[in-house]
């Protein structure tokens, strides 16, 4: 292989990996080669060089994240390893309150979940990514499954909500239609 032919090589490995590291759901190789305007082949082995990568074969040192293939495509993961030391600084180390999004899509979540984030955007009217990314991150939902029809992640809601909340189970949710407006305001009972 020429000199051209690795930097090209390396290139598309180094895009792909800047595009799956803001991924926040897998994505195919199809859909990869399309965004880095590269043949699916190409794709295919950038990917296997990453994960050998990610994975410190070939003699570089194993990372604390590695590339997984779930649900039909490719994401970066925290390694298993490091769950409890990601967990610890998400839920410890950053307390910062939710924004005014983020609790309105953890209701929708929770009140009508299982629930995709195209569900969860149509009903809010919002791109939600970020905002499920952050719910996410701080452990309060999860993915619960993957559509078979149309691979739209599925998110519920996690027992660290439920603590936090300080219910036993999701049943314990007041009901919502209590708290909405019956479409009464404005109109005077007295008007004939």
């Amino acid at each position: 292989m020429t000199d051209e032919a690795t930097l090209v090589e390396v290139d598309v490995e180094r895009a792909l990996e800047a595009i799956l590291m803001i991924a926040d759901e897998p994505l195919s190789v199809v859909m990869l080669a399309t965004a880095v305007n590269a043949p699916v082949k190409r794709v295919r082995a950038a990917i296997d060089a990453l994960v050998r990568d990610f994975d410190g074969e070939d003699g570089g040192i194993r990372r604390g994240f590695e590339l997984r293939e779930v649900g039909g495509g490719w994401r970066i993961y925290v390694r298993g390893e490091y769950d409890d030391v990601v967990a610890d600084y998400v839920l410890t180390q950053n307390p910062t309150k939710l924004s005014q999004a983020a609790l309105e899509t953890l209701a929708v979540i929770a009140y009508k979940q299982p629930i995709s984030r195209g569900a969860i955007a149509s009903i809010r009217a919002v791109n939600v990514d970020s905002v499920v990314r952050t719910l996410l991150g701080r452990g309060l939902i999860t993915e619960l499954f993957t559509d078979s029809e149309t691979g739209a992640i599925n998110y519920g809601t996690t027992d660290l909500l439920l603590t936090q909340l300080g219910i036993n189970s999701i049943d314990d949710l007041p009901h919502i239609s209590p708290l909405l407006a019956d479409g009464a305001d404005g109109f005077d009972a007295d008007v004939r």
